[in-house]
């Protein structure tokens, strides 16, 4: 008697397939819009037609902000630290973009 050979199993082939996540990039926020703004600058005798005109019904009635000469400096020195930091904020943006493969390059428009 025959002893029944067992089937011959076929190699099983592994196949392993790496797919990554999509990676969502939202859009970026609008471009800062500004409004215009006035700038007047006060010398004494400015003022005094100002004072003038006010006392004689002329000039209407206005709220002045004064700076002194560092406060300016101050306030220009920290609108430059916005710019920079948005510069930063927008490379390390693009940075992690370009990581992507899909990613594309919206940060600099």
């Amino acid at each position: 008697m025959l002893t029944p050979q067992p089937p011959k199993a076929a190699p099983v082939e592994i196949v392993r397939v790496e797919v990554p996540a999509p990676v969502y990039h939202p859009n970026l926020p609008e471009k800062v819009k500004t409004l215009p703004v006035e700038w007047t600058v006060l010398t004494p005798d400015l003022m005094k037609e100002y004072v003038t005109d006010l006392e004689n019904g002329e000039a209407p009635v206005n709220v002045w902000y004064s700076l002194t000469t560092k406060g300016y400096e101050n306030l220009s020195q920290n609108m430059a630290e916005v710019q920079r930091y948005i510069k930063q904020a927008l490379n390390i943006i693009d940075y992690y973009k370009s990581l992507d493969e899909g990613g594309t390059d919206d940060a600099t428009d």
